[in-house]
């Protein structure tokens, strides 16, 4: 008997879990048949959606709210939506699309017209990620260009490092009296020591 499921993803920042599963659920979708994968960063091992993929038989109903659930990209979304559809000829409903529904209009002209709406969506939604990271990196470059500085904050030299640097390069006292008296770990002494000898002490 053929079933109807449901397929949730969210990153670990994303705050919209509750509104997908309340529309899945809307569908008259179980519980029990909802899997969800939560991601972060580039992880993209989806192991909950892999467990769906096994579940799923010739028959079945796919549902999801957005057509970017199924991939990050162009070609992984119309990659998996033929793996879905062809190779084991289960329908999708895309519910934020509903011309993505391929229980209608089963005939030629139907899928052509699926088929169609769901490459251009495809594209669409790749080309958008793609402009927002060329709008990030050209802001990180304008940023830079007025002299911001990205990444951990420098700490200044404490005020007796310079007096405790050349004691040490004298041979007065040791590294690791010198590391004490600034009160840094030893090898951050040596590495700051180091960097010194190339750069202004209030870059170090």
């Amino acid at each position: 008997m053929a079933g109807a499921y449901g397929y949730i993803r969210v990153s670990s920042t994303d705050q919209n879990e509750s509104r997908q599963r309340i529309a899945l659920e809307r569908q008259a979708i179980r519980s029990d048949r909802i899997f969800m994968d939560k991601l972060s960063g580039k992880d993209f091992q989806r192991p909950q959606y892999q467990a769906m993929l096994k579940k799923l038989r010739a028959g079945d109903l796919l549902c999801i709210t957005s057509i970017d659930r199924l991939g990050r990209n162009y070609e992984e979304i119309l990659e998996q939506w033929r793996i879905i559809t062809k190779e084991k000829r289960v329908d999708i409903l895309v519910l934020d699309m509903p011309l993505l529904d391929t229980r209608r209009d089963k005939n030629l002209l139907g899928t052509f017209i699926a088929d169609l709406v769901l490459q251009v969506l495809s594209f669409v939604a790749q080309n958008e990620r793609e402009n927002i990271r060329s709008r990030q990196a050209e802001g990180i470059a304008a940023a830079k260009g007025r002299g911001v500085r990205f990444g951990r904050k420098i700490k200044p030299l404490p005020d007796n490092f310079l007096e405790n640097c050349d004691l040490w390069r004298n041979g007065q006292i040791s590294g690791l009296e010198a590391a004490k008296r600034c009160r840094m770990p030893q090898s951050t002494f040596y590495r700051k020591a180091g960097r010194l000898r190339e750069n202004d002490a209030n870059s170090v």
